[in-house]
């Protein structure tokens, strides 16, 4: 069996050996103000339960995909519109659903993803239904093509439900932008505190996962955009290593550095979607394998290294304490680290970033209809009001319109320099440590949002592993508060398998999920 098999065995076998890893929300309340909306269906717990859950139950004749289908549409329609996270549904989902249904009854399931809802970010094309990354610009006809991710979710079964919104461009576009706002689709509010941000720029991905509105949802990251919204709205976001997920039709910041993938509830989720994505069958393999004992000492012997960042203030700090001791209760040994470099990360990265998105770009909008370069982009924008309804700038836009190009050698020495020191950052601290994992808070408590003052999201933790190329996984460490805080993983090049394996122990460790409560504000504003 493949390492990734042997990590999708073990991952469901403890799926289904336990509760979800979410059931242990009641300790923290959650069972004391369930979700708005129908989040049970036949008995089975929307927010809690896991795929192998479903499977099972479906194996057993209690659960269609139909069904399934047809309840999250149904939260769709009546919790979205509290937090504004989906911007529409595919009107094929429910035939998406009965062809899987009639694959079931004849034998011929695709995988573990078959009948499963999923959620796209909407700067992934899909054929069928709009790609607008958040803008007017792209509203019109739809790509196409499917991109590589979408069709090989379609090989596998899976039933696209719709897309979500997103912070527009995926945040590169102004110098203070809102996370969540996009002039198709306004802005996505966080579910467990309303008035509060949901990061991004897989805004509307976190949040509906959040609020149950799907199983699963894709999400994109060049840096932070995966995992910051995952650590604020309370679920699971992976980051995979560079190259794993096929970019080709997801709208670009950077090919240095962006990459799509998983977000869901739960890690075991994830990385079923994770093997969807990549074309790995092999994770089927073995799938009801006893792994007990696995499971019970997932952390016993592992070194952890502790990389604090106390300037995300006092009380992620002290829930960053907190954490340390529940995994070496369980068995880990976490040590403080600081990763070297960082200081010189942030100051190559932004412009080596304008570089990449004017090339990138560029291709891409000579792929739609619409702007066919960024100099059109920005003329475009100028001229639509609605495009500057909640921010008006684009200044990032115009700086990579008048950076060097790639092919400049200065430009060229900056990203060898800093694809290097991002990767010594992470290497040297692994091995100095003989760690497993490096571990950082993902997140800051969820700032207000406010589009006249624009992000509060200065959140270093993201950086080596983007930069670098290196997978990194946020699972549910805790709250602030109302407000959830994220424990973001690191490890290696291509260490996705052992990361993954690593988040699962620690999410059942840490039991940290809980339901949102949708409070229309909680205390002083955060600025």
């Amino acid at each position: 069996m493949s390492g990734v098999g042997a990590l999708i065995a073990a991952l469901v076998a403890g799926s289904l050996l336990a509760s979800a890893p979410g059931s242990n929300a009641q300790d923290v309340g959650a069972a004391d103000t369930p979700s708005p909306g129908a989040s049970s269906l036949n008995g089975i717990d929307l927010d809690t339960v896991t795929i192998p859950e479903l499977q099972a139950r479906r194996d057993k004749g209690a659960l269609t995909s139909s069904a399934l289908t047809r309840a999250y549409l149904r939260r769709i329609e009546t919790v979205d519109p509290k937090i504004n996270a989906v911007l529409y549904t595919d009107p094929s989902a429910l035939r998406q659903a009965a062809a899987s249904d009639a694959r079931h009854r004849s034998g011929k399931l695709r995988g573990p993803l078959d009948g499963i809802p999923v959620l796209l970010k909407d700067n992934v094309d899909t054929r069928d239904l709009p790609t607008t990354a958040g803008s007017l610009a792209l509203a019109g006809k739809p790509p196409g093509d499917d991109a590589v991710l979408v069709a090989r979710l379609r090989q596998a079964g899976a039933v696209i439900l719709g897309k979500t919104n997103l912070s527009e461009w995926a945040n590169f576009r102004a110098a203070k932008p809102t996370s969540g706002w996009s002039a198709v689709g306004g802005q996505t509010r966080n579910p467990y505190v309303l008035d509060r941000n949901p990061c991004g720029s897989s805004a509307g991905s976190a949040a509906a996962l959040a609020a149950s509105l799907a199983q699963v949802a894709i999400g994109t990251e060049t840096d932070g955009s995966i995992v910051c919204p995952a650590g604020m709205n309370g679920v699971v976001g992976l980051k995979p290593s560079l190259g794993l997920v096929s970019q080709k039709g997801v709208v670009p910041i950077s090919a240095e550095q962006d990459t799509a993938g998983p977000m869901a509830r739960n890690v075991i989720d994830t990385a079923l979607t994770l093997s969807a994505l990549t074309g790995d069958r092999s994770t089927e393999e073995g799938a009801h394998q006893d792994r007990a004992t696995d499971r019970q000492n997932g952390l016993r012997g592992k070194r952890i290294g502790l990389w604090r960042l106390p300037s995300l203030g006092p009380e992620v700090d002290a829930l960053m304490t907190r954490t340390a001791a529940r995994l070496r209760g369980a068995g880990a040994e976490v040590v403080e680290v600081t990763p070297p470099y960082q200081a010189r990360l942030a100051e190559l990265e932004f412009p080596a970033l304008l570089s990449e998105f004017h090339r990138d770009i560029d291709a891409y909008l000579g792929t739609r209809q619409g702007p066919r370069d960024l100099a059109a982009l920005i003329a475009f924008n100028r001229t639509y009001p609605q495009e500057q309804s909640c921010f008006a700038g684009q200044e990032l836009f115009e700086q990579a319109l008048a950076a060097p190009p790639t092919t400049d050698p200065k430009y060229r020495a900056m990203r060898a320099e800093l694809t290097d020191l991002a990767r010594r950052s992470l290497d040297e601290t692994l091995a100095a440590h003989h760690l497993d994992a490096i571990a950082a808070p993902t997140n800051p408590p969820a700032w207000t949002t406010d589009c006249a003052r624009g992000d509060n999201d200065v959140i270093p933790s993201s950086t080596p592993a983007a930069v670098a190329g290196y997978p990194s996984l946020s699972v549910p460490a805790g709250s602030v508060g109302e407000l959830p805080v994220g424990l973001l993983l690191m490890a290696g090049d291509r260490e996705d398998v052992s990361l993954q394996s690593l988040g699962a122990a620690v999410e059942r460790r840490l039991g940290a999920w809980r339901a949102p409560r949708y409070l229309p504000s909680a205390g002083p504003a955060v600025h």
